[in-house]
């Protein structure tokens, strides 16, 4: 019982370490498994153990150990279930003969180059008492491996997933992860049998299962999706029986010799991939998986991790000979392969570099080769390092070969227009959106268009959605996943665009929608790669925070390469009345310049302007380019323009309040005069803000050369 009790004490705390380091990951931008992996490290000997050993002897007894296997083995049997569920057979549909080549070249260079490191590494790191060949055959098979949910992550993270390189990736990873775990099979087979003679009857046997589950298994599976269909819902009924065939097939796969998550593994690849049972299988099944169960299994190869056993020179020599090999093999397999197939340099890099992600997949085949006896404690230390290595390095590494300008961003292009490309396009007024709460889409999406204007043909405006996903292994961040909620937010903002008026002015609207954990970051990439001329950004809130304004609303005004609008919407419907207080920096300047817009966009519209100076002694005036721009306008867009002084000795904020009384909208300049002056690590004072009696829009401009009226009509 005291063993029971000390358990149920570990889990909490594994779980907790892994959610936090796992977040500082994501933080980084690295995938959550990183996190998790570092968290098991951080629990085990080499950091806990060492900074607090008895502390940790007491919380982490060798009677435990055995408890957190149970729960680790049981956890690595459904995530390789949920890991067949997600290979889908379109994986293979598209390039597969180049698919085929560069998996299977990036597979044998690996796996050759580490049994022939098998010859240097056998007589230092093996204890002996395991034949050589067994212990080549499991180390080639461990420098081959490719983790196939961290790079479909990945894939996803980076909008890749309907480009060429995310698709080609995609499917050498699914051909790569077949091929992978039938060596890795042929490995355990061989390991515990002794020789490769001795494991024939073992590789036989596994055949004869597969065949068994692609042919008779799969036919009893359809049943599965019949009852489904026939109920319109996954019943705890039906579940229970899908959870049976799983352990059942993990039991059969021991049996035979090979390792039990091939048997949950099958089951998983050859259920029928009927979208809606496989989302419903995956969402209730990973949720308890992912939290409770992968943590222990990290938690328990954490323990298992000694990096104090790397205590001399020679011997981080030897793991960085192991990095090495298993990161060149890998790359230079990929990159010849896909180049005799005929993909450029760049791609063929990128490729390179993906598939040497390793992650999690890299960890439960260590875990088999340290439970077998086929690697020692240190080997499998310098191979954990290797796989938190490899996987550390592929987002940066990609992004460094293959730059997000080089990348399509938009997933789904439903608007006839250039595609985006490392040149801005010209010619044409773009306007960002984005748009997250429900409350203000429609008001901010409105006044977008409004400035756009109907009138002006060459006026796109861009609502962007941006969806966030913030875990590495649900199946919600799978390519298919993603490209689920993409459709589903596609829809949502098509519906948001019918309701804006007047009718014409919809065919201007043209929604983004894109996968990312970095609103603020993915918005100011899309405004320098897309040619965006303003962002509007909405504010929920009623005024300014006291501290910094809002988070992503204050990145996007620090990052963003292009002017910004910030929108306070009061519920104006009608903008016939504009407001700009000028005082006469460039920010104002950029306030006036939108309002002309609108004025020149629409007939009815008038703007007043509100010269307010803070000395009596002193009067703002308008730039020289703005009274060009101002000259260069129809006289009937400039006699809509009435010029207002204030009160004599008025402060300028109650100026603007009074006025903005009489106005629908008021636009100002980022400004000390307005109360609004950003301070990048101060406060925001936001008095007009919170008093500003008609809807706001606060204005930063980026650059004096950008216009907003030259490609008005």
């Amino acid at each position: 019982m005291h063993a029971v009790i000390l358990v149920l004490i570990e889990v909490p705390i594994v779980i907790a370490l892994s959610r936090i380091v796992g977040l500082g990951c994501r933080w980084i931008k690295q995938p959550l498994v990183i996190g998790e992996i570092l968290a098991g490290i951080m629990l085990g000997p080499s950091l806990f153990g060492l900074i607090a050993p008895d502390l940790a002897a007491a919380l982490f007894p060798a009677e435990t150990l055995p408890y957190l296997n149970v729960l680790s083995q049981i956890g690595l049997i459904f995530f390789m279930f949920l890991i067949g569920l997600e290979l889908n057979p379109k994986y293979l549909s598209g390039q597969l003969d180049i698919a085929i080549l560069t998996s299977h070249v990036s597979i044998l260079v690996p796996f050759s180059l580490g049994t022939l490191s098998a010859i240097i590494l056998y007589p230092l790191v093996s204890d002996g008492s395991v034949s050589f060949t067994a212990f080549a055959l499991f180390l080639g098979a461990a420098m081959s491996i490719t983790a196939f949910p961290v790079l479909a992550r990945i894939i996803t993270e980076n909008n890749l997933q309907r480009s060429r390189l995310g698709t080609l990736a995609l499917t050498c990873a699914a051909v790569d992860d077949v091929t992978a775990w039938c060596v890795l099979a042929v490995a355990i087979a061989v390991a515990k049998e002794g020789d490769f003679v001795k494991a024939v009857p073992t590789i036989v046997e596994a055949i004869i299962y597969i065949a068994f589950m692609l042919t008779v298994g799969r036919w009893l599976l359809r049943y599965v999706v019949k009852l489904y269909r026939r109920t319109g819902r996954l019943t705890q009924f039906l579940l229970a029986w899908i959870y049976i065939g799983v352990v059942v097939s993990a039991l059969i796969t021991e049996t035979i010799g090979i390792h039990l998550i091939f048997g949950a593994f099958l089951v998983g690849a050859v259920m029928p991939k009927d979208h809606d049972l496989v989302r419903e299988i995956a969402e209730k099944t990973e949720d308890f998986v992912l939290i409770f169960l992968l943590p222990v299994f990290f938690a328990y190869s954490g323990i298992r991790t000694q990096i104090g056993l790397l205590n001399r020179p020679e011997l981080w020599l030897l793991c960085l000979m192991v990095l090495a090999v298993a990161i060149a093999g890998k790359y230079i397999g990929t990159y010849v392969a896909a180049r005799v197939s005929g993909i450029d340099k760049r791609e063929a890099s990128a490729l390179g570099w993906l598939m040497n992600t390793r992650g999690l997949t890299e960890l439960i085949v260590l875990n088999i080769g340290l439970s077998l006896g086929v690697i020692s404690p240190l080997l499998f230390t310098m191979l954990v390092i290797m796989a938190l290595v490899t996987t550390f390095m592929t987002s940066p590494l990609l992004e460094w070969t293959y730059p997000k300008r080089l990348i399509k961003l938009d997933l789904v292009e439903p608007e006839p227009q250039p595609e985006s490309s490392a040149e801005p396009v010209t010619g044409v007024y773009r306007i960002l959106v984005p748009v997250a709460n429900p409350s203000t889409q429609q008001g901010l999406l409105q006044l977008a268009a409004t400035i756009a204007g109907e009138r002006s043909p060459a006026a796109v405006v861009h609502p962007l959605s941006l969806i966030e996903i913030e875990e590495d292994y649900a199946f919600q961040s799978t390519p298919e996943g993603a490209d689920r909620l993409i459709q589903e937010r596609y829809q949502q903002l098509e519906e948001l665009i019918q309701t804006l008026e007047p009718p014409p002015i919809r065919s201007l609207i043209h929604p983004i929608v894109r996968v990312s954990n970095d609103v603020a970051r993915a918005t100011t990439e899309i405004a320098a790669l897309d040619g965006i001329s303003l962002i509007v950004v909405g504010w929920h809130r009623p005024a300014f925070s006291n501290n910094r304004l809002g988070g992503r609303v204050g990145q996007i005004l620090s990052l963003a390469p292009v002017d910004v609008a910030v929108y306070i919407d009061r519920g104006k419907q009608s903008l016939e009345s504009l407001l700009v207080p000028y005082v006469g920096n460039i920010h104002d300047d950029l306030a006036l310049v939108i309002a002309l817009r609108l004025l020149t966009n629409y007939d009815t519209a008038f703007l007043s302007v509100l010269q307010v100076t803070q000395t009596p002694q002193a009067q703002s005036e308008f730039s020289y380019e703005l009274r060009d721009i101002m000259q260069q306008l129809p006289q009937k867009v400039r006699d809509r323009v009435s010029l207002i002084q204030p009160k004599e000795a008025s402060e300028p904020i109650p100026a603007v309040i009074e006025a903005s009384a009489r106005a629908d909208l008021t636009i100002v300049g980022m400004s000390r005069a307005w109360g609004i002056e950003r301070q990048t690590l101060g406060r925001y004072t936001d008095e007009l803000a919170i008093q500003c009696q008609s809807s706001l829009l606060i204005t930063r401009r980026h650059s004096q050369v950008s216009s907003h009226l030259d490609v008005i009509s």
